[in-house]
């Protein structure tokens, strides 16, 4: 399979669309992951001008999103004026819930792409593997519609861990 945003023939990672049917989500590279926290390279993002016409529809959402946080571009403006969504989509779009702040454990407020450390060994389900005590989890990614969730990936598996069972690095 290939990235749903830049067509890039990697490793997907599953990335949650919220505000549409529940468990919403699509498969994108790591390297779009990331990016979509940080659009410090919005030259990455170009490849919107496919991925918004995307028959997969939390695809096209998630493009139409991103294309509205770069719309201080020409390029990303020029893509959104070109743009025609059917009322459901375009609903979609609009009913973005509100971003939540995720605290570790000790309350301190976690950004997309932190390390963080597991307190305590944790079960991970479907997986046939335990996390243990004191693993960094590199550059996490933050669950948008979840302030108890974040993402990352343990033993080479990209796995939702609870906050409460965290600690920043």
């Amino acid at each position: 399979m290939t990235c749903a945003l830049c067509s890039a023939d990697t490793p997907l990672v599953e990335h949650p669309v919220p505000g549409g049917p529940d468990g919403a989500s699509a498969q994108i590279c790591e390297t779009c992951a990331s990016q979509i926290a940080d659009t410090t390279n919005p030259d990455h993002w170009r490849c919107l001008s496919t991925a918004m016409w995307s028959e997969d529809k939390a695809a096209q959402v998630l493009a139409v999103r991103l294309l509205a946080v770069l719309d201080e571009h020409d390029w990303a403006r020029d893509l959104t004026a070109q743009l025609w969504l059917d009322d459901d989509t375009r609903a979609w779009v609009d009913n973005q819930p509100e971003q939540t702040e995720h605290r570790d454990s000790n309350g301190v407020l976690l950004a997309q792409g932190d390390t963080v450390v597991l307190i305590k060994d944790l079960p991970v389900k479907g997986a046939n593997f335990t996390a243990k005590r004191g693993t960094a989890v590199h550059r996490i990614s933050l669950v948008p519609d979840n302030a108890g969730q974040i993402q990352g990936r343990v033993e080479g598996q990209q796995i939702i861990i609870l906050t409460e069972f965290v600690k920043k690095r």
